[in-house]
């Protein structure tokens, strides 16, 4: 008995609650004592508590420290090509934004009000990615959502409030952190008015949504679920204040061209107009968006409001298409470099393969994410096969490119 009780003495115990290496996960020993992993943990929170109150997070904000609008594109084109209306618009909004947190609260100072972005572009443009990009720059919390999944509350589907529930999961549930968040809505022309006439069938995901949005995007309290609206419905709401929550919202509008095409033709009136018109550029539509335009698309005008900053992105052209497959940090060609490297085999590109790919892009109109396909088709059998191999160096040649191309298009219509 008296041997048990020694040996149990004699076990490393944490400093910090007197437990024994056996009823914890891991000790870690220090010079005159230990702690055990639990202990390691809760330390950590009490610390970040304390610096938060402090004001030392790794979140405040200082104007002088502020990423400026031209640090933000400079940034934003390593990542993205082309593009630089749009860049600039959202360097902008992102710098206004951290200032409207800094603002001293002065009842007789003027009152900033947040400036919400739309941008509209054709697929593959980059409207996603150009989001992505700059929450990897932002000392504010930034989510990503989708709209499809959006319905009205009681449907099957995501309430509106989920999109704050997201915010609040970047944030690590901190309600003062996700009140001066970032939101990109994507996708956001999937939630278009079906119809004019909206007693034909019930819009769940339409028009429904887009009164729901209203209150996000102005500023209100909304009372979020922490888990999830449907699943756990006994869950305490927890209310966030939209009020500095910057929203940008992306879609494609597929169509939408044809809508901005009618309403320069019918401003159209006269033989002096009409030469004006000749200077329109039919190939590149989109620049010339309007907030009607978004109006006759589907979007009601309540929504549109709350949009005050509408720009657009443009269609990508031959040289674009060569620049993103090479030039970016994180472009389509050197990911795959990445990838043979990691096997120990440098990938090489004959620079007639580009040219390929970017005629096949344009060729399928599927902007960059067409090129990322079409190599990935061109790649595939060799990615089978080298990693079984002892080879040391792979050439990307024109013949073998348009081999893979056409084996793969032959396999396709035989499945047909």
């Amino acid at each position: 008995m008296e041997e048990k009780r020694t040996s149990r003495n004699s076990k490393r115990r944490c400093s910090f609650c007197g437990r024994t290496e056996d009823e914890v996960g891991f000790l870690i020993t220090g010079v005159n004592g230990c702690i055990c992993d639990s202990c390691a943990e809760q330390a950590h929170e009490i610390v970040k508590e304390a610096m938060h109150h402090q004001g030392q997070g790794p979140t405040d904000l200082n104007l002088s420290e502020l990423p400026k609008p031209k640090d933000i594109k400079e940034f934003l084109d390593q990542y993205v090509i082309g593009q630089d209306d749009a860049k600039r618009y959202l360097a902008v909004a992102v710098y206004n934004h951290y200032k409207r947190l800094l603002q001293p609260k002065d009842k007789n100072d003027v009152e900033i009000e947040k400036s919400n972005i739309i941008m509209v572009g054709s697929t593959g443009t980059g409207k996603t990615l150009l989001a992505r990009t700059i929450a990897k720059l932002l000392h504010v919390p930034f989510t990503i959502v989708d709209a499809t999944v959006l319905t009205e509350a009681g449907y099957v589907g995501e309430d509106i409030e989920s999109i704050l529930t997201r915010l609040l999961q970047v944030a690590d549930y901190n309600v003062e952190e996700a009140e001066r968040g970032i939101v990109f809505i994507d996708e956001i022309d999937k939630i278009a008015r079906k119809g004019d006439n909206p007693s034909i069938t019930r819009d769940v995901s339409g028009e429904g949504v887009q009164q729901g949005l209203l209150k996000l995007l102005e500023g209100s309290v909304v009372n979020v679920p922490p888990q999830g609206g449907r699943k756990h419905p006994d869950q305490k709401m927890i209310p966030v204040n939209t009020k500095n929550i910057l929203f940008i919202c992306g879609g494609a509008f597929d169509g939408i061209e044809r809508k901005i095409a009618q309403r320069l033709n019918t401003n159209v009136v006269g033989y002096s107009a009409a030469k004006e018109a000749v200077k329109i550029d039919r190939g590149n539509l989109m620049q010339y968006i309007a907030p009607q335009d978004l109006k006759s698309f589907g979007l009601i005008p309540e929504i549109i409001g709350r949009l005050p900053v509408l720009t657009y992105l443009n269609p990508l052209d031959r040289t674009a298409l060569r620049n993103i497959l090479t030039e970016p940090k994180n472009s389509i060609i050197k990911q795959y470099v990445k990838l043979f490297e990691m096997d120990g085999v440098k990938l090489e590109f004959e620079s007639e393969v580009f040219e390929y790919i970017v005629d096949k892009a344009i060729e399928y109109k599927l902007g960059a994410r067409g090129l990322r396909s079409i190599v990935e088709t061109i790649m595939n059998d060799v990615m089978f096969e080298i990693p079984s191999q002892q080879t040391e160096r792979f050439v990307v040649t024109l013949d073998y490119a348009k081999q893979q191309m056409g084996k793969a298009n032959v396999s396709r219509l035989q499945m047909a």
